[in-house]
């Protein structure tokens, strides 16, 4: 199974919404998902930060994370963005099958 979630965050959701339009109409994902906030506590250059955030949650294959993590990088704000792939280990074979196709049809007639 080749499927993967790419795990973003970005500084709010109008960016999420960039980012992740890009990269869907680009081929690079299935589906892009927005959690527009979250509370983040973080160490960055010496001090601990807080920040609201969003989520952006990719739905793409193993073949393609290189590619969607170097164009997320380029499109992002951030000096250092939280791009991370999580596998993918089950799953509905259907919905699984679909986001292999990266999308394209036969679609499922429910929302993704």
């Amino acid at each position: 199974m080749s499927a993967v979630f790419i795990y973003v965050t970005t500084p709010d959701s109008a960016e999420a919404k960039r980012i992740g339009r890009v990269v869907v109409e680009e081929g690079l994902a299935a589906c892009a998902n927005i959690l527009p906030e979250m509370q983040s506590i973080y160490r960055w250059q010496g001090a601990v930060e807080e920040a609201k955030e969003s989520v952006l949650l990719f739905k793409t294959t193993e073949a393609k994370v290189a590619e969607l993590t170097g164009r997320v990088i380029e499109l992002h704000p951030y000096d250092c963005p939280c791009v991370a792939a999580l596998p993918i280990t089950t799953g509905n074979p259907e919905y699984l099958a679909w986001i292999e196709r990266l999308g394209f049809e036969p679609s499922p007639d429910k929302a993704v």
